[in-house]
This record gives structure tokens, C-alpha cells and sequence, in this order.
């Protein structure tokens, strides 16, 4: 770390409540959609589960999904989905959500809805007929008077050159549309050892980059240690590499997301990058490649059992 460190930047580390710490996937018993307090939305995000069948292209080391226990149910419907963002929306209105816990620890952001997020327990472009399932939110969307609200879809690039997900996309554009693209890595070793995923490093770059040519798009990548060991100077770079790459082929990369873990995940053996390492990820990240970056921190892990219990 000693050729990074150098790059430290000064930052101001934003307050956390109690429901940035805690995202479950579940609420009430809706069986689709979830809200959250996300950190890299500023706010109130609704989550669309695409996967509740636990399904996913990627078996990240960082993970919280435990994939040895299957999903509440095996198939999407979209009636129900359709109708349970039309409460979750409603609810979020009328300002019930903001009075429940733990949305009531962060009542100046449980009010107002940053954005619809295609996202959940794997990769929401394997869904079959995407195209018709983003169709549906937009109309919600409209219908509530959000137009102004955007549609994120959050992806690690696996499935974004399918047909129906690139109909989709359109649709999305004409709806305050954004693509969250996963990247966690600048070599095929490294993308091998964090994502475990048999997708070809090459076809995820690939189809990030077609996707960043037509419209803007963030990056978003998760730093952290393994097995105590952070990314290493040379996969750093590489990373930068790539993303320049993208910039050069006339990809609009419009942020860069840098973060490390906050919830525990699965895998013990990964851990939080410290704030220190992390600023000088971001720095390098920003001097090699140009690109607006900005930095989420993360929890130590002693953290993680105190988090879980509900204690801030």
C-alpha cells in the first residue's frame, strides 16, 4: 500500500444511522419490493427483487445472500409486483414507511423516494421478459407522479446484452433510466477471485462498455481485503486501465462508486478496506482516469455482531 498511500485525501466521513446499516431484502410480506436507506442513493431507494429465487450469475466473496436456503418463492409475478410498488410508493407517500423503524432513525430521507432500484438477491437481468417488467415500473412510476424519480438498474453486467434487456434499457431511458454496472476488478485473476463468476472477464468489460457508448453510466466497485491482504498496487492500476479504456471507446462513465463492506458477508475471510486505504484507492482512481469519484466507507469488522442486533 505504501506507493497509494501517498495519495490520502481528506474527506469529512458522512453520519450513518441505524437504517443505512440494516438493507433485508424483506418487508411485511411483500414477496417483490423492498425499501432501504442507501447510502449511494442519498436516500430512500425502493428495491425491486428481481431473483427471489436466489438466482445469480455471479458468486461474489462479499455477498450477504446465503444461496444454501432457497427463496421465499421460485417465480416473479408481475400483478404482484405491480401492485405492491403501487403500496410501497403509497406508504412512502403518505409518510407510514417514515414512522416504522428503522426508517424512523432517518426521517429526513424516508419521505422522499430517490429512486426505483432494479435490483435483489442476483442479477436482475436474467429475469425473463425484462422488457415488459421495466415497462410495468415505468407506468407505475408515471401513474404515482414520479416522474422525476429515476429508474436504476443495478448490474454486474452479465446479461446486458440480451435482447429483451437491451429493449429494456430503452425503455428506461425515456424514464429518468440509469445502469449501475458492477466492477470490482482490472484483470481476469482478480475479477475470478472476487465475483467466482464463469461469465468471461472479457464479455462483462465488453458489454459495460457498449452500455456506457449509449448512455451515461456508473461504475460501481467494492474494494476489501482478503484474507487480511488489500487489492494490490498493480490490480489497481489495472482497474484504472480498464475504465480509461471504456472513456477512450467513447463510454460516458458518469461516476465512479468506490466502497468497501459495511454489512457482514458470508465469506468471514472478507473484510472492510480501512478509511485510509480507501481514500487513496479513490485518488488513484481520480488522477489516472479523470473520472468523478466518490467514496463509501465502511464498518470495522468488530462491527458486524453489534450492527446485526440493532445497535447503531
Amino acid at each position: 500500500m505504501a506507493a497509494v498511500s501517498t495519495l490520502k485525501v481528506e474527506k469529512e466521513k458522512p453520519l450513518l444511522t441505524i437504517a443505512h446499516h440494516l438493507h433485508p431484502r424483506i418487508y411485511r410480506d411483500f414477496l417483490y419490493v423492498y425499501p432501504v436507506i442507501s447510502r449511494r442513493s442519498h436516500g430512500l431507494s425502493i428495491g425491486v427483487n428481481l431473483n427471489p429465487e436466489k438466482g445469480c450469475s455471479f458468486r461474489c466473496v462479499y455477498c450477504q445472500v446465503d444461496r444454501t436456503k432457497p427463496g421465499r418463492v421460485t417465480m416473479l409475478v408481475l400483478a404482484t409486483l405491480e401492485r405492491e410498488l403501487r403500496q410501497m410508493i403509497q406508504l412512502v407517500q403518505s409518510g407510514a414507511l417514515a414512522s416504522e423503524y428503522p426508517f424512523s432513525t432517518a426521517l429526513d430521507l424516508a419521505t422522499r423516494i430517490k429512486d426505483i432500484a432494479l435490483s435483489g438477491d442476483g442479477e436482475p437481468t436474467t429475469a425473463r421478459n425484462f422488457d415488459t417488467i421495466v415497462e410495468t415500473i415505468a407506468r407505475v412510476k408515471t401513474n404515482a407522479g414520479l416522474d422525476g424519480t429515476k429508474m436504476i438498474l443495478l448490474t454486474n453486467g452479465s446479461g446486458l446484452d440480451r435482447r429483451d434487456v437491451q429493449a429494456g434499457l430503452k425503455i428506461m431511458d425515456k424514464h429518468g433510466g440509469e445502469v449501475w454496472a458492477k466492477l470490482d476488478a482490472g484483470t481476469e485473476r482478480y475479477y475470478r477471485q472476487i465475483n467466482r463468476a464463469h461469465v468471461p472477464f472479457d464479455r462483462i468489460l465488453g458489454n459495460i462498455a457498449q452500455v456506457a457508448r449509449q448512455r451515461p453510466t456508473v461504475i460501481q466497485s467494492m474494494f476489501m481485503r482478503l484474507h487480511r491482504e488489500p487489492p494490490s498496487v498493480a490490480e489497481m492500476q489495472s482497474f484504472c486501465e480498464r475504465l480509461s479504456e471504456m472513456t477512450r471507446a467513447g463510454g460516458r462513465i458518469k461516476l465512479v462508486q468506490v466502497y468497501t463492506i459495511l454489512r457482514k458477508p458470508l465469506e468471514w475471510w472478507a473484510e472492510p478496506l480501512s478509511d485510509e486505504e480507501l481514500d487513496a484507492f479513490s485518488a488513484m482512481i481520480r488522477e489516472r482516469t479523470r473520472l468523478p469519484v466518490e467514496t463509501f466507507y465502511g464498518a470495522p469488522a468488530s462491527s458486524f455482531a453489534s450492527v446485526a442486533n440493532g445497535l447503531p
